[in-house]
């Protein structure tokens, strides 16, 4: 890669943000990406307001012209052990520390950035709707975590995590009841842990 300049690296923003903080299965997932300003990507948004198929091809335009981006998860076992936001945020930290060109400045959707040392961090609440790196990353993230439940899917089908991707959907609910807690459902949630021997 070639060097930069002084200016170009002052330009370079990362956006962070996480998918999978509601549902009751899985990992918490979280990505980083660092745009290219000069080689900016047309329809970038919040990915909840995506398709699934403008989702995927974004996805693939992100990885191939980002300057840099990494994805990165806190498991359930995490969740349980520190809360759903802590881990979040520790997904955070992994997916900035992962990238390999250090930026100068880091946005981070919602109201808390991670607690990480020597950054300039700046939390943007709705920035999923606003800056771009922080779309692109939404993006990412839910790519990510979407298929880690199709995934799960196979590995347990009796709980159908491609439908309700282990948000507490009646559905889910229902199956949760009638088969019990498996191995990668989060225990900390009530949902859950009401049905813990």
């Amino acid at each position: 890669m070639p060097s930069m300049t002084l200016g170009q690296a002052q330009k370079l923003v990362a956006g962070i943000d996480e998918a999978g903080r509601g549902p009751l299965a899985g990992s918490v997932v979280a990505a980083a990406v660092i745009l290219d300003h000069r080689d900016p990507i047309p329809g970038l948004d919040d990915s909840k307001k995506l398709s699934p198929g403008r989702r995927a091809s974004l996805e693939v335009e992100i990885k191939q012209r980002a300057r840099a981006w990494c994805v990165a998860e806190a498991s359930q076992r995490e969740i349980d052990q520190i809360n759903v936001l802590e881990a979040a945020l520790l997904a955070m930290k992994r997916a900035l520390l992962g990238l390999q060109i250090r930026p100068a400045r880091v946005l981070v959707d919602g109201n808390r950035v991670p607690a990480v040392d020597g950054y300039d961090m700046t939390a943007v609440v709705r920035g999923d709707q606003s800056e771009a790196c922080i779309c692109a990353a939404s993006i990412l993230a839910k790519e990510h975590r979407d298929r880690q439940m199709l995934e799960l899917d196979r590995l347990y089908p009796e709980y159908q995590f491609a439908r309700h991707k282990g948000y507490p959907t009646r559905l889910h609910c229902e199956l949760l009841r009638r088969h019990g807690v498996s191995p990668v459902h989060r225990r900390s949630f009530r949902p859950v842990r009401e049905l813990l021997p």
